[in-house]
């Protein structure tokens, strides 16, 4: 695992368990999900995540999680870059 400190877009230091804005995502990751799953992942922007583990590249990962039309549980956990967050 990756050592280095995560930090945000002010260049504070985010840690398991700390509530971050998602401020922007890439528009060609938005892209890499299926059409009908775009709308939920391009929502989360302006949005607020726990920051619930620290990924193999040293990213603060977030989940997003939704119930689809029959009702199941979905969830998407993605990685965030340090420009893509701000530690609230």
């Amino acid at each position: 695992m990756n050592e280095k400190p995560i930090r945000d877009c002010n260049d504070q230091l985010v840690v398991i368990g700390d509530i971050v804005r998602v401020i922007h995502l890439d528009k060609q990751f938005i892209k890499s999900f299926p059409e009908d799953e775009r709308i939920l992942i391009e929502s989360m922007v302006g949005n607020f995540f726990k920051v619930i583990a620290v990924d193999e590249e040293g990213q603060a990962c977030i989940m997003r999680e939704w119930h689809d039309e029959r009702g199941q549980l979905q969830t998407h956990v993605i990685a965030l870059d340090a420009e893509e967050m701000q530690k609230v």
